[in-house]
């Protein structure tokens, strides 16, 4: 019964999905940039001429917003951030990991097809819309013009929570019992630079989890999570190379508006650490419009920009003593992270990611101790055991 259920096409989870925003690989990285800030997508397509198809595109990787910042800030970009974002996007491209995160499925195709290529690896799916009659037609007659829309771990897990009677008794079984709970290797201290964390960052996004924030004795503060820094902009690369992990989820926390103190920091440590040329990314005005934060700070007193004073403000970091509450933001630019215990049950822990809109859970137990952590990677093995 539940194979048969698996065996519908993947056109029925493209339903209602929008098309794929693309870029050509000969762009650079800022046309990225703006590209994002201006769709409102937290991701785009690269895509490239097919070599047997001139007529015809292929699409070659994704580009998100912590994969720029991750660029700037990396070694060979930091001293010179605004030349890096002349260069192609390719070499983001080129510098991910080696095993395609991107790949192609016909609609046609079946769910079950779907989810081993997504356990094999592949971050996305990029599937075929099907032509439409409402679909605008280009310009000068002709076909409707191909487009694509994204299937990601996200798709598959909500499917299967609609098909759960399927699969029982394993969805009642705790995330412990099934051997879900894995022990959370990206982990900093709050005290550490934000900067010393970006080879984590990057295995994050990779492996769509977060970087978790804990204390010294092992209790979860928060986390550094890539689905929240692709919501902000290039201004969060000049923050990650300033600031400490804590103040870092602070200031991403009120990114939307930052206090102009906070802005000061940022630069005063920029200052302090001979980083002159991240300023252009505070003060830089990408069009369409970013606010330019130049004006704005250039107002603050010595007191008011000094970090101390900047990030001595009301934290909403978790309580060491709180367990059982979880933040209601969809956002997720909440310092909050989303937790369960490792007594949860498959279906709570899926329906919590899938309310919360994230690919994982924290595990912690009820001292709030970090136990590990449960990704949609992992559930998506369950069902798929469950098919043999």
């Amino acid at each position: 019964m539940a194979v048969s259920s698996l065996a519908r096409e993947v056109s029925d989870l493209c339903i209602g999905k929008p098309a794929v925003r693309s870029l050509p690989l000969s762009d650079t990285v800022g046309d990225a940039l703006i590209a994002l800030r201006s769709g409102g997508e937290d991701r785009i397509a690269v895509w490239t001429a097919d070599r047997t198809r001139p007529d015809r595109k292929s699409c070659v990787g994704t580009v998100c917003m912590v994969d720029i910042v991750c660029y700037l800030c990396s070694k060979d970009n930091i001293a010179a951030p605004g030349a890096a974002l002349a260069a192609p996007v390719s070499v983001i491209l080129t510098s991910k990991a080696a095993a395609p995160l991107v790949r192609l499925v016909e609609p046609s195709s079946s769910i079950l097809e779907a989810l081993d290529a997504i356990l094999e690896g592949a971050q996305s799916l990029v599937v075929p819309l099907r032509p439409s009659a409402l679909r605008r037609k280009p310009a000068g007659g002709g076909g409707a013009a191909l487009e694509f829309c994204w299937l990601t771990q996200e798709d598959l897990v909500r499917f299967f929570l609609n098909s759960i009677t399927l699969f029982s008794p394993a969805p009642a079984l705790s995330v412990t019992d099934l051997g879900l709970v894995h022990p959370a290797p990206l982990a900093v201290r709050p005290q550490d630079p934000a900067l010393s964390a970006l080879p984590l960052i990057r295995a994050a996004l990779v492996d769509q989890t977060s970087v978790a924030v804990v204390s010294d004795d092992g209790r979860l503060l928060g986390e550094i999570s890539p689905s929240t820094l692709a919501h902000c902009d290039q201004r969060v690369a000049a923050a990650l190379a300033a600031l400490s992990a804590g103040d870092l989820m602070a200031y991403v926390d009120c990114f939307g508006a930052p206090p102009e103190s906070a802005i000061g920091a940022i630069k005063a440590r920029l200052q302090e650490k001979g980083l002159l040329s991240m300023l252009e990314l505070l003060e830089a005005d990408f069009s369409p419009p970013f606010l330019s934060l130049a004006s704005s700070s250039s107002s603050s007193s010595d007191e008011e920009s000094s970090p101390a004073a900047a990030l001595q403000r009301p934290r909403r970091l978790r309580s060491a003593g709180r367990s059982g509450s979880y933040s209601a933001r969809m956002g997720r630019r909440s310092e909050e992270a989303i937790v369960c215990h490792p007594e949860s049950s498959l279906v709570a822990v899926m329906i919590q990611a899938l309310t919360h809109r994230v690919s994982y859970v924290w595990v912690v137990d009820d001292d709030y101790f970090l136990v590990g952590i449960v990704a949609f990677s992992d559930i998506l093995s369950v069902f798929r055991e469950q098919l043999y």
